[in-house]
């Protein structure tokens, strides 16, 4: 069937199937606001980038809003869909962590823009909840690592179990935060093989947990 596509561009060519459509925008839409931003992302971005009108757009989309709910809720479902399947498959504290790490390189390189998405999203909760349900997944993921081993030893008390997960929960922030640090630094520094940009972050956050758990502290004052 022939007719006008609502393209930016004149003339007459074959429309696009509605699902293909969509999913070339929301593709479109992934690479504008990694690059601008939510706030600075307008729709006229990503029609003129989509080369469609922004009639076509709103055919698709009622609002930018809805446009950016789309487009994290798929990068939230992908990215914790990898990382729990990597961290279950590992029944090592230690080798989860290596896990996560993995698949957080893994999904920079291949998905660039989502990656800038989230760096540029993760703590800004007034651009919508999706964003923030990654951050509490990541959160989780890392707090139920950190207390594996604790969790499945019989001779800890419930109240022993309890300041352990309190503590867990105050270096989750601290945890995801240098490993989101340290795979966009490697992003930026490609000379640097991924392997010792992985295996450091591996052993700031393993050496620096298990001088915690062991008892150490710093002197207060």
């Amino acid at each position: 069937m022939s007719g006008s596509t609502g393209d930016a561009s004149p003339g007459v060519r074959r429309r696009m199937p509605y699902a293909r459509r969509r999913e070339q925008l929301l593709q479109v839409a992934l690479a504008e606001f990694g690059r601008r931003g939510y706030h600075l992302t307008q729709m006229e971005h990503v029609a003129a980038a989509a080369q469609v009108s922004k009639a076509l757009l709103y055919q698709h989309f009622a609002s930018k809003e809805e446009l950016f709910v789309e487009v994290t809720e798929a990068i939230v479902a992908e990215l914790t869909g990898r990382l729990n399947a990597a961290v279950l498959a590992e029944h090592d504290s230690r080798e989860g962590i290596r896990a996560m790490i993995r698949v957080l390189f893994d999904y920079a390189t291949a998905e660039p823009d989502a990656w800038a998405l989230v760096i540029r999203h993760l703590d800004k909760p007034e651009v919508g909840p999706e964003l923030r349900e990654l951050r509490d997944r990541l959160g989780t993921a890392f707090a139920d690592l950190l207390l594996r081993r604790r969790r499945a030893d019989p001779k800890l008390s419930p109240a022993a179990l309890a300041v352990n997960e309190h503590r867990a929960r105050l270096l989750v922030p601290l945890m995801y935060g240098s490993m989101l640090s340290m795979v966009s630094w490697w992003l930026e520094h490609p000379d640097t093989p991924r392997e010792r940009a992985e295996q450091m972050a591996v052993e700031f956050i393993w050496l620096g947990l298990d001088r915690l758990r062991t008892g150490e502290r710093l002197p207060k004052g």
